[in-house]
């Protein structure tokens, strides 16, 4: 998928940004010997994956792609076109 832009989109920066918090917050409670406080942090963690699926079923994420690469917006209207008409001369 070269020129793709995967992962950059709203729901992709705020879910990896509350996954990567919780990390944090993990790691350091896990420093200090606090079991309590490390699985606080990878509750964390798991919400910042929640939060990323809402957004993107808000229609804030990546757009889905068919088999044929066509993309689709599951967020959108069906698309009416319309054949063209011939000009009569």
């Amino acid at each position: 998928m070269a020129g793709s832009s995967h992962g950059h989109t709203p729901a992709a920066w705020t879910g990896v940004t509350i996954a990567f918090i919780g990390f944090c917050v993990s790691g350091a409670f896990m420093v200090m010997a606090q079991p309590l406080g490390f699985w606080a942090g990878m509750v964390i963690v798991v919400l910042g994956g929640v939060v990323g699926m809402i957004m993107r079923s808000m229609g804030l994420g990546q757009p889905k792609q068919n088999n044929d690469g066509a993309l689709v917006m599951s967020h959108s209207a069906p698309v009416v076109t319309r054949e063209p008409v011939a000009a009569e001369s």
